[in-house]
């Protein structure tokens, strides 16, 4: 994969572009796609944003995004979108069955292939790109990027928006240790450019409808378990709750932290029956490597600190894997 910064003679002249991210979107995805998309379309390119499936509601006030295509529920457009493209820009996954059912289409494709990101361990077949797992998020490596090409004045409010939003995500509000002198800097640059930052934390985190707290409440209360004994707490859902309180994409976003924050708790495991399979989400502190535990039992990955995997037993099952996996890593947990 050769570096980032050679891509610029490929944005030279006008190109067909497809911008597109990891399934289930969260904010580092979405606001990392569309800041580049604001970018490319200033450099007169045509350029299509492709999310694999649906994405949470409370994304929907980022610029552009009422023009990203969802594959899942529009894969003609889409599709047609994919058709002939020169450049496909791939951001915040780095292997392509992150992106669902569009993966073998992906695959499939002739085009020269970006990957900016910054997970563990990105598969081989990229072009370009930049993979920086010390990074705080990808919309961050986004920001980085343009200043690596020399495109730092194209950064319009619509990109400072975008990219705010993502690190601001992806890094927990700037408490998680990711957040480095690099993304202080990089935000400041952004406030000396105008950006509006209290908007977008309202934007994100004050824009709920009341069933998601009342979820919240529910799943503390009934659904918590922690395990002192290996420093670990869980939180198993079953597919019947997110029935009951009408929980939409993204509601369920975050909820793994409240378990971190139980004083002593050195792992936190958010097990979701999702009826199509199980999904898990994994927070860690310190030095309890959740990306290798994620890869070992679950079929998944990520980060040091936060990782996901996934499950086609039943949550009774999953759960039941999961306590063993822990018992099984209890010197590295204590």
């Amino acid at each position: 994969m050769k570096p980032i910064e050679e891509i610029k003679p490929l944005l030279e002249s006008p190109k067909k572009v497809v911008v597109t991210m990891h399934q289930k979107p969260d904010a580092d995805a979405m606001g990392s796609s569309l800041a580049m998309y604001h970018y490319l379309r200033q450099k007169g390119h045509e350029v299509t944003v492709i999310s694999p499936t649906n994405f949470p509601d409370f994304l929907k006030w980022m610029p552009g995004a009422e023009l990203v295509l969802d594959f899942e529920s529009m894969q003609e457009k889409a599709m047609s979108a994919l058709e002939g493209i020169d450049l496909l820009f791939c951001l915040d996954f780095n292997a392509l069955y992150r992106t669902k059912a569009m993966a073998p289409h992906l695959e499939q494709l002739k085009c020269t292939k970006i990957l900016i990101d910054h997970h563990l361990e990105p598969q081989p077949g990229f072009d370009y790109g930049v993979s920086d797992t010390a990074a705080s998020s990808t919309a961050q490596l986004v920001y980085e990027t343009l200043y690596k090409l020399g495109e730092e004045q194209y950064i319009t409010s619509e990109i400072a928006q975008c990219i705010y939003a993502g690190t601001m995500t992806d890094t927990g509000s700037f408490r998680f240790a990711s957040t480095s002198a690099r993304v202080h800097r990089m935000v400041a640059d952004l406030l000396d450019r105008g950006l509006k930052h209290e908007l977008i934390h309202q934007a994100i985190y004050d824009n709920f409808l009341e069933n998601r707290l009342r979820f919240i409440g529910h799943s503390l209360l009934h659904r918590m378990e922690v395990f002192y004994e290996y420093n670990t707490a869980m939180m198993a859902i079953p597919y019947a709750d997110l029935k009951r309180f009408d929980l939409q994409t993204g509601d369920t976003e975050g909820l793994v932290n409240f378990l971190l924050s139980i004083q002593g708790i050195k792992m936190a495991a958010l097990i979701i029956d999702r009826r199509e399979e199980i999904k898990l989400s994994f927070r860690s502190k310190g030095d309890f490597d959740v990306n290798t535990f994620a890869r070992k039992y679950f079929e998944g990955g990520g980060h040091f600190n936060a990782a996901g995997g996934r499950s086609a037993d039943s949550l009774e099952k999953t759960v039941q894997r999961f306590i063993k996996a822990v018992e099984e890593n209890e010197d590295l947990l204590q």
